[in-house]
């Protein structure tokens, strides 16, 4: 493995890929730095936000390195929406796709996408609502309406332990 190449729109994914790069050790690049300083084919971890079920920046990615590993990072808790982000992707079925909740900071996203997701708001704290009063749907309410950071090493641990095992086998 090369490197961890991101893209972030708010930081949080930054985060991600800066713990990560700790755990493994290996370099981590915004993408727009790794297109010029990593060579073509290089093997990559890549980590990017969702938006809408895409993973920023991973078509760019893939047209120039070997995505071993995708981790998309979003507002959903951690885990889930794997298959949905594959699909949406067009990621192969023995891709590694790990989904991490990052956060929200409305002050920090750019014009198009804080308008976009102020539509989108009430429609998703319906479905939210709609889905049952539980823990997991009252943070996800609260992350909309407050904003915050979910960023946390626990969330890598299933990435880490593919990464561990991936390089043990070779």
């Amino acid at each position: 493995m090369d490197a961890i190449v991101y893209t972030s729109q708010t930081g949080f994914t930054a985060k991600f890929a800066r713990m990560l790069g700790e755990e493994t050790r290996l370099p981590v690049y915004r993408l727009k730095r790794a297109l010029t300083d990593l060579p073509d084919g290089a093997e990559i971890i890549y980590l990017g936000w969702l938006m809408a079920g895409q993973v920023k920046g991973c078509r760019q990615a893939a047209q120039r390195f070997r995505i071993c590993a995708v981790a998309a990072v979003g507002m959903g808790p951690a885990g889930e929406q794997v298959e949905e982000v594959r699909k949406s992707n067009r990621l192969r079925q023995e891709m590694p796709v790990f989904t991490l909740q990052g956060g929200y900071a409305p002050h920090k996203l750019k014009f198009p996408y804080n308008l976009m997701m102020a539509l989108a708001k009430g429609p998703l704290k319906k479905k939210i609502a709609e889905a049952g009063d539980t823990p997991e749907t009252q943070q996800m309410l609260e992350l909309m309406d407050k904003g915050g950071d979910r960023v946390s090493r626990e969330q890598l641990q299933p990435l880490l332990d593919w990464y561990a095992g991936r390089e043990s086998a070779e």
